[in-house]
């Protein structure tokens, strides 16, 4: 199968490779991955950019599906800026150990709990971010990046830590 056909066979698929329940988002066809009403702003912080709701977002909800690009590195020899915006695709998807996600997927900010799980989906090829309670219009979307499997949670937030790399909280 070409890159061009994968892509839009892919593209199809909206369903995650993780339990749970997943909305589709109601205006993608078949053929398409729908943009997510997201807007991306200064949070005041230190923080800096941050990735935020433009409408309500509902549990279970798909907000983004962004595709990978998934590269064999020592995760040490990495810049400080790129260790917090790449994924530990080896474990997600087990492939190469990590990767970088398109669209918005690599911008967003940590929180432990976090309002949205990320999972890997269609063959390691995307990564598929869901909201797992209510996101207010206007709230920061954000991941956990010590949660295990993309997990919005976890008991020992300690990925700043094992990873040697400065939080910016």
């Amino acid at each position: 199968m070409s890159w061009p056909d994968a892509y839009n066979h892919a593209a199809t698929c909206v369903t995650p490779a993780s339990p749970g329940p997943v909305q589709a988002h109601p205006a993608a066809s078949p053929m398409e991955i729908v943009l997510p009403d997201v807007i991306v702003r200064d949070t005041g912080t230190q923080r800096g950019l941050g990735v935020y709701a433009k409408k309500q977002m509902l549990a279970g909800e798909v907000v983004e599906l962004c595709p990978v690009i998934a590269f064999d590195a020592p995760f040490g020899s990495l810049p400080q800026n790129l260790m917090t915006r790449v994924f530990d695709w080896g474990v997600l998807a087990g492939g190469p150990p990590h990767a970088i996600a398109l669209g918005f997927g690599s911008m967003y900010n940590d929180s432990n709990p976090a309002n949205m799980r990320y999972t890997a989906t269609h063959q390691g090829r995307f990564l598929q971010f869901v909201a797992v309670r209510d996101i207010a219009q206007e709230e920061e979307l954000t991941i956990n990046y010590s949660g295990y499997r993309g997990s919005h949670e976890a008991e020992d937030d300690n990925w700043f830590e094992r990873t040697g790399v400065t939080p910016i909280r």
